[in-house]
């Protein structure tokens, strides 16, 4: 699909960390202010312990400066406790399947994707509910939209990156349908199905974009690409780790280039562009990727072949898996893996509405 192009390079900022770009000069007191500007010591502290002794410094002195950092790290620890709870408190009571989507994680993505502003904040988490409860995406099952992936031009990866995270492997090149609708509602099950995967603890996942084949023969409607945009930027947030670009058109970088003058740094250290016959940026690739999972297309040493039938397998499985995350039936669930699919409500229960 072109608009993989336009995800990619013009909109993937937007998309996932909108927020690192929007609500920079917040004029709200504390503690709504982002944990790290208050205590700018504790960003590795916070999350880390040391695990190896430094270099000409004791034990003592270790000891006595991780003691020194306590005071601030449990401080930031109990400011971001604070705005979860008056980020949960401001939602309201919540039940069904808000409540199984509403957990701390989610609650923090949103509040990072709103620059710490709590009302900000519930406003797009409110609206992902919404949303959520009429389109349905938990409910999208493989076979609804398994002829998109037909030719493997979009799907999960049957290995991690070196962090754990999953893998979305994308091929604009291998478009092979002109549904716009089913496309997006194909997009929007496999981010489902990375997010499903996702190790405990974990909250981003991977692009691996793969340009070789693309052709620039095909326009992607101008609502096609703002109703794709629109989805992932505002009810995705926070949720991509890294976006590799491979073999890109050199005109994508060059652009990238340009337009990272008006980008957050964080923002633009996501998109990561990597060449064949480059040493330097197949060196990059291979530091997000242990080389032995990583496909030969790729840079690897895997020979990977993306299988349909195998595939297809393996969705039907994480079908019944996301039945069960959700509270679905799980009778109706396994129906859907056999080729008995019911559509739309009959798959699960109405959602409850936003409280």
């Amino acid at each position: 699909e072109l608009c993989f192009v336009h995800l990619a390079i013009c909109s993937l900022p937007d998309i996932f960390v909108e927020a690192e770009q929007q609500t920079k000069r917040s004029s709200l007191p504390f503690p709504r202010r982002p944990a790290h500007t208050l205590f700018p010591s504790v960003v590795v502290p916070l999350f880390t312990t040391p695990m190896f002794r430094r270099r000409g410094s004791s034990q003592q002195q270790q000891d006595q400066e991780h003691h020194e950092q306590q005071p601030e790290a449990k401080a930031a620890v109990g400011l971001l406790s604070l705005q979860l709870n008056e980020l949960r408190v401001a939602l309201g009571p919540l039940s069904g399947r808000n409540l199984i989507y509403c957990t701390d994680a989610c609650l923090k993505r949103y509040l990072e994707a709103r620059n710490w502003n709590v009302d900000k904040a519930k406003k797009m988490l409110e609206e992902t509910l919404i949303w959520r409860s009429t389109y349905k995406p938990e409910e999208i099952r493989w076979q609804e939209v398994a002829v998109e992936g037909e030719t493997g031009k979009l799907f999960r990866a049957n290995f991690r990156d070196r962090f754990g995270r999953s893998i979305l492997i994308m091929k604009p090149g291998l478009q092979n349908t002109t549904s716009m609708d089913t496309q997006i509602r194909h997009l929007v099950y496999m981010m489902e199905n990375a997010i499903l995967n996702l190790p405990d603890g974990q909250e981003e996942m991977v692009w691996l974009i793969d340009f070789t084949g693309l052709s620039f023969s095909i326009n992607v409607p101008i609502k096609t690409a703002r109703d794709t945009v629109t989805i992932l930027q505002n009810h995705y947030p926070q949720r991509l780790a890294v976006a590799i670009l491979y073999s890109p058109p050199r005109i994508f970088e060059a652009f990238w280039k340009i337009v990272k003058y008006f980008l957050d740094p964080k923002t633009f250290q996501k998109v990561k562009f990597v060449y064949p016959k480059n040493k330097e940026s197949l060196e990059l690739i291979k530091s997000f990727f242990d080389v032995d999972n990583l496909p030969t297309e790729f840079g690897g040493k895997a020979t990977m072949k993306y299988d349909h039938e195998d595939f297809s397998k393996l969705m039907a499985q994480d079908d019944v898996k996301a039945a069960k995350f959700w509270g679905f039936d799980e009778k109706m669930a396994s129906a859907a893996t056999t080729g008995n699919h019911v559509a739309g409500a009959a798959v699960a229960p109405e959602p409850e509405s936003v409280a």
